[in-house]
């Protein structure tokens, strides 16, 4: 998976390049509504349109799933899944907590590649199957914290949708009594990734999308965490809900889900 990784650093870190160029600088005219309180930029697009140009002229025969829209069907079995901005509200609004999501799938989905770059600190997470999970480099693993009274746990809260709203609200406060802190980063694979490298203590979320959390997932397996769904099932693929943590943290929040959701 060399090679593969290679190609996905490539691929982020110029994204995050093109990213970065627009920060700040956004027009009215950049922003488009997609869906119900969800928006697409400019840069989401020419960031996404890179990605796609480096992965399908490297890997041919590998399909793509990204999030605005750019898609190859390939024969390889193989999956690139890219968001090319998570954090768009975020990066409308220039809060600088954003990044560039690429992960590589199997037949199986099996995640064997994973990158994450946070483009205004310059972070580089990257994981292969097997090998661990670094940052810039360097290998990193998660929190081995399990005192509530110390941890620190990331959330999404939902946006759009809000037929889960109570059971969220609920959930959340009986993590608050379990916890010293919550944070709500606005960016899930951030949230994993700084799950994954001993930031957060624990990171759950309700209804996501395989782009928002396929690279992120990896990183926190390959940093010794646990990660399934709310339902237990650690094909995170089937459910699209997120539990990540140490062996403590992951069931504390799991049993707290199963009560709620």
């Amino acid at each position: 998976m060399k090679r593969e990784l290679e190609k996905a650093i490539q691929a982020a870190k110029e994204a995050g390049s093109i990213i970065l160029g627009k920060f700040g600088e956004l027009s009215e005219q950049d922003i488009h509504p997609k869906e119900f309180k969800d928006f697409v930029t400019g840069a989401d697009k020419e960031s996404e349109k890179r990605i796609a140009e480096i992965l399908t002229a490297a890997f041919p025969e590998d399909s793509l799933l990204c999030e605005e829209g750019s898609s190859a069907s390939g024969t390889s079995g193989r999956k690139w899944i890219v968001d090319p901005l998570d954090g768009t509200l975020n990066f409308i609004h220039s809060f600088p907590v954003f990044c560039v999501s690429i992960a590589l799938s199997d037949s199986n989905n099996e995640l064997l590649v994973a990158v994450v770059y946070q483009p205004v600190l310059d972070e580089l997470f990257t994981a292969e199957k097997g090998k661990g999970t670094k940052l810039n480099g360097k290998p990193v693993r998660i929190s081995g914290r399990q005192d509530t009274r110390q941890l620190l746990i990331a959330t999404g809260i939902p946006f759009k949708e809000y037929h889960y709203l109570e059971s969220y609200v609920s959930m959340l406060k009986d993590v608050i009594h379990d916890s010293a802190g919550i944070r709500r980063a606005g960016s899930a694979a951030i949230d994993l990734a700084y799950t994954a490298c001993g930031r957060f203590d624990a990171f759950w979320e309700y209804k996501l999308y395989p782009w928002d959390y396929a690279a992120g997932v990896l990183l926190v397996r390959e940093a010794g965490g646990i990660v399934t769904g709310f339902d237990g099932n650690p094909d995170v693929f089937a459910h699209h809900s997120i539990i990540a943590g140490n062996p403590a943290t992951h069931a504390m929040i799991a049993a707290k889900a199963k009560k709620h959701f």
